[in-house]
């Protein structure tokens, strides 16, 4: 990919290699032009944390932490970024401004291909045709705010996904619901070469915003240190090195390789698909741990729940230490709002949180660290632009959005299956069987019905999940229940009866 400017600070006179400008000093020169046209404060409140991708056909692309900023920046601040760029770049016709995305924390000019080199004579950014792998979900760690920076993990010529520099045991805050998973990480990750391996494989599943990516990059970094083997691999990386290897007819190199490390750490495998990959995976697991190697890995649920993984997958992830992360206690979800506060106070030295607000905002927000990230982002904001002290009732309207769209529980289908079989007297297999009998085909029905109800899963997703049923028999479900539950009441009651037990 290779985007052309066309401004004249880039013209052909300019024919001095050593006084030719780099992306980042033309990057750095237009955020300066911004932090003078608006102010300090407007800067420091909403453009600080503005990151360039890349620039492509007249569109830049730029990332924020968070949709709160992308939201104000594209509401008020569109013009004035896209110029401060033209000004710089030049030909730049629109701004795209994204979220940078919980499974990657990334240093914009390297991870978008933005390569430290100079802008040729008339020339423009040079970027190679495929992006960065992803790194994993953030966690709810409250470390101080530093230039985020990452980088790969690479082991006998295989490539690994990115790791932030940023997500170390010294920086992951510990509280009751993550103490064991964390134990279990540094014993995992502080082990040498030549000692008994305790708990393999290591399975921590929680879910998003929980910690769980944040462990395993711990385990990365340290491992590392230990002078042991270690490469980290979200799913997706592992699958496209698979699938690569694959159409180069170089699989058999990908497995040795593959093979021969001493730690291998896969992030979010829930999104491993495939009936080959989820095979070599398997061989690549019982493989490893024969030969006394390290596995971590890390899902949104335990192993017998991920229906899309093969039974004997499943089975030997289950045969290792199985952790939960759970939910943010409260002295936790202060800590992480307390760090968070200092890490803003680096830019807006001002910016001070009475405690009777910290305890508000950890009480009314109970979800995950990203969530309370939010909440601080908006109490910045409140205080840095109004200019007013910080209190309970300001807080409370800072917030409300955020405490107003909060999904008070998810629910998953295993849960609702588990659910309906067990009051409806009959077995999870048989729902997801090809029986017909009309003690099994109402229960399953009802179960249907409630997943396409209270999840956000598609039609055919559903269907999956019941062993495998086309999207036309949940349809057929839906219908027929609600058709049942509107003339009979005893059956509407018991539905309501299942939703209220799944949502408390």
């Amino acid at each position: 990919m290779i985007a052309q400017p066309h401004s004249a600070p880039f013209s052909q006179s300019r024919s001095d290699d050593n006084s030719v400008p780099t992306v980042e000093e033309a990057w750095a020169r237009a955020c300066r032009r911004l932090r003078v046209e608006l102010g300090e404060a407007v800067y420091g409140s909403w453009l600080a944390g503005l990151e360039l991708v890349r620039i492509e056909n007249g569109v830049a692309y730029v990332s924020v932490p968070t949709k709160f900023l992308k939201s104000w920046i594209q509401s008020h601040y569109t013009d004035r970024v896209r110029a401060a760029l033209s000004s710089e770049f030049g030909g730049i016709d629109k701004l795209n401004v994204e979220v940078r995305s919980s499974t990657k924390i990334r240093t914009p000019l390297r991870d978008a291909g933005l390569e430290r080199k100079q802008f040729a004579a008339g020339g423009g950014m040079h970027a190679p045709a495929t992006p960065a792998g992803t790194a994993g979900a953030a966690s709810e760690s409250g470390e101080t705010r530093r230039e985020p920076t990452s980088t790969h993990t690479e082991v006998n010529g295989l490539s690994g996904s990115p790791l932030d520099k940023r997500f170390t045991f010294a920086s992951f805050l510990v509280g009751s619901s993550n103490q064991l998973a964390h134990a279990a990480a540094m014993r995992t990750a502080r082990t040498r070469p030549g000692d008994p391996i305790l708990f393999n494989p290591l399975y921590i599943h929680a879910s998003v915003g929980l910690g769980k990516t944040h462990l395993l990059q711990a385990i990365a970094h340290e491992a590392g240190v230990n002078a042991r083997r270690i490469i980290y691999l979200t799913a997706e990386k592992f699958m496209y090195g698979f699938v690569a290897a694959l159409k180069a007819q170089t699989a058999i190199a990908f497995k040795e390789k593959l093979r021969g490390i001493d730690v291998l750490v896969i992030d979010d495998v829930q999104f491993l698909q495939g009936k080959s990959i989820q095979q070599e995976f398997c061989h690549t697991l019982n493989a490893l741990i024969d030969a006394g190697r390290q596995i971590v890995i890390a899902a949104d649920r335990p192993p017998g729940d991920l229906e899309s993984l093969e039974e004997r997958v499943r089975s030997r992830l289950a045969g290792g230490l199985c952790v939960d992360i759970g939910n943010l206690d409260e002295a936790l979800r202060v800590q992480i709002i307390e760090a968070r506060i200092a890490a803003a106070r680096e830019l807006q030295p001002q910016f001070t949180v009475p405690q009777a607000v910290v305890s508000y905002v950890a009480s009314a927000i109970q979800t995950n660290g990203r969530d309370l990230e939010g909440a601080v982002n908006r109490l910045l904001a409140h205080s840095t632009l109004t200019g007013t002290s910080l209190t309970v009732e300001t807080a409370e309207a800072a917030i409300r959005d955020l405490i107003r769209t909060r999904e008070p529980k998810r629910v998953k289908i295993e849960d609702i299956q588990k659910l309906v079989a067990s009051h409806y007297n009959v077995s999870r297999a048989d729902i997801l069987s090809s029986r017909r009998t009309a003690n099994v085909v109402r229960p399953r029905q009802i179960a249907m019905y409630l997943s396409k109800l209270l999840t956000l899963r598609s039609l055919p997703e559903i269907g999956r999940r019941f062993g495998g049923r086309d999207h036309t028999t949940v349809l057929h479900a839906v219908r027929k229940i609600e058709e049942l539950a509107g003339r009979d009441g005893m059956l509407l009651d018991e539905i309501d009866l299942l939703k209220r037990m799944l949502l408390e």
